[in-house]
């Protein structure tokens, strides 16, 4: 049987993609196994722990300098505290936007391995061969760069949607996603997806936030285009942490 360690997922923005991470979570945990050539079994999965806490909107967050209750770092250091205090190793941040304080968690925590997305997501797209991508997320990751500048470290263009294209994936997180309007989101974000494919060719599309996955699953209209989850990738690095592979 593998050694493990544990890890965590600090969830809960919102809570279908968190409760979605932990399905990528476990399916990467069973790829390890495979890759190892050991027999999947519920006893060689690791420990893991999901701490689904209410987090004020990160990007409504990102918009105001002043302190307060609509700040998420509060809730978002809490819940970290007590996946570290259950004896997580690493821990993945399932949203996107939270990952503008990736660098203050991780200050305030550093016997825990703290994954980035973005990151993660922009080592995988540069050992691939890509050149340059397209992003679709949240107007707080727009603002932070999060992914242009994780993107271009690792030596990729990334292009950005039209406001108007912008207002569109907000629509389509906010009364899609989070609202269970799937339909509704569906037709937002492949909507986008394919304007941005039509206007720079074919360009790896970052699905750059968790609810974009979640509303274009099954989606025949985007079936052609080159799309990859960055929380995909970011489960699959957690389960390598969790193997010790990494």
């Amino acid at each position: 049987m593998a050694v493990t360690q544990v890890v965590g997922i600090l969830g809960g923005m919102g809570p279908a993609a968190g409760a979605d991470f932990v399905r990528l979570f476990v399916q990467a945990c069973a790829q390890q196994m495979r890759a190892r050539g050991e027999p999947v079994r519920d006893q060689s999965f690791p420990e893991h722990w999901l701490a689904q806490v209410p987090v004020p909107d990160r990007t409504d967050a990102l918009a105001s300098a002043e302190q307060g209750a609509h700040q998420p770092l509060e809730p978002m250091l809490q819940a970290l505290g007590r996946l570290a205090a259950l004896g997580s190793r690493a821990v993945a941040i399932a949203c996107n936007t939270a990952h503008a304080w990736h660098g203050s968690l991780q200050a305030r925590f550093p016997q825990v391995e703290l994954l980035h997305m973005a990151r993660e997501t922009a080592r995988q797209l540069a050992e691939q061969g890509a050149r340059d991508v397209a992003l679709m997320a949240t107007e707080g990751t727009y603002r932070v760069r999060l992914y242009e500048q994780a993107l271009a470290e690792a030596g990729l263009g990334c292009h950005v949607p039209l406001a108007d294209e912008r207002r569109t994936i907000t629509r389509g997180i906010f009364e899609g996603v989070k609202a269970g309007n799937m339909p509704l989101a569906e037709q937002c974000f492949s909507d986008v997806a394919l304007r941005l494919a039509e206007r720079h060719g074919p360009v790896t599309i970052i699905m750059g936030c968790t609810e974009v996955p979640l509303g274009l699953q099954g989606s025949l209209a985007v079936a052609g285009l080159d799309l990859i989850d960055p929380a995909q990738v970011l489960a699959a690095a957690l389960a390598r942490r969790a193997y010790r592979a990494d």
